[in-house]
């Protein structure tokens, strides 16, 4: 059995993201942190009532990211997951969003069974120049006994670009071989937008044991498309009400997209 189907309980597992809103010290925080809990929590259980398969907590209204995240954040993460800990009733995970660093600590303190970063490379973008520290992220796993946390590495970023240029099954086989990831997800060019599925198709021919999960840009319109080309998915923008980023999740989108996602898994025996 697949570490996936153990962990989630399916082979091509659907990851749903809960965008927690922002926070304190965010720019874009207008609310207070009772409220961001309040949110959290229906949106909590409008994805667990639709039927996912796992939820992976991210700061994604910490705009613009930081790639040293302020304790203030992480701490209203843990305050957040811990709040809601007793309620969660899926596998859950934790991104810091640019600092996977801090991600590692998070997963420590709250139990959390996976991890989704970016752990390799170095990036150019509107934020200037962002360069990861893989080595010392998986030492930081290794002395706090997380060997059972899985990591979903980002293989390409959502948003920015390579400083240097290399084709992603090239990054690909480097990553596997020197830093083992869980998975491997592919993003297309910037949040709810859709990954190619002609880059994962390639990228997995290349992976072996490693699963290639589609990270962005998933709907109730192609998943079946991209579940037969992946391993699995990670699913954020398309469960919101419009399917519009800054709204919150929509229950009905949820159970429309899980329908599709039942139906691929009937006709191929998952």
């Amino acid at each position: 059995m697949s570490w996936t189907k153990e962990l989630f309980g399916h082979e091509k597992p659907v990851v749903a993201l809960l965008h927690i809103r922002a926070l304190p010290g965010d720019p874009l925080s207008d609310e207070s942190l009772s409220d961001v809990l309040a949110h959290a929590r229906a949106d909590l259980h409008a994805l667990q009532n639709g039927g996912v398969d796992g939820i992976l907590f991210s700061n994604e209204f910490s705009l613009p990211y930081q790639a040293k995240t302020d304790i203030c954040t992480i701490a209203a993460m843990a305050y957040i997951i811990g709040a809601l800990k007793s309620e969660i009733t899926i596998p859950f995970g934790v991104d810091v969003i640019m600092d996977p660093a801090a991600s590692i600590d998070l997963a420590a303190a709250t139990g959390a069974k996976f991890v989704r970063g970016i752990f390799t490379g170095a990036y150019v973008g509107d934020g200037g120049i962002y360069n990861t520290d893989v080595a010392n992220v998986l030492r930081r796993k290794k002395a706090l006994g997380l060997d059972e946390v899985k990591l979903l590495y980002f293989l390409n970023c959502e948003s920015d670009a390579y400083l240097a240029e290399r084709r992603l099954e090239d990054i690909a086989k480097s990553v596997i071989f020197n830093c083992h990831p869980d998975v491997l997800c592919i993003s297309g060019p910037g949040a709810g937008l859709e990954a190619s599925s002609e880059w994962i198709k390639s990228v997995r021919k290349n992976t072996g044991d490693v699963p290639v999960f589609a990270n962005t840009g998933c709907n109730a319109q192609n998943i079946i498309e991209k579940l037969t080309v992946s391993d699995g998915c990670c699913v954020g923008t398309t469960f919101k009400y419009e399917g519009k980023f800054n709204n919150f999740i929509d229950e009905k989108r949820v159970s429309e997209f899980m329908s599709q996602v039942r139906k691929y898994r009937t006709e191929n025996n998952d």
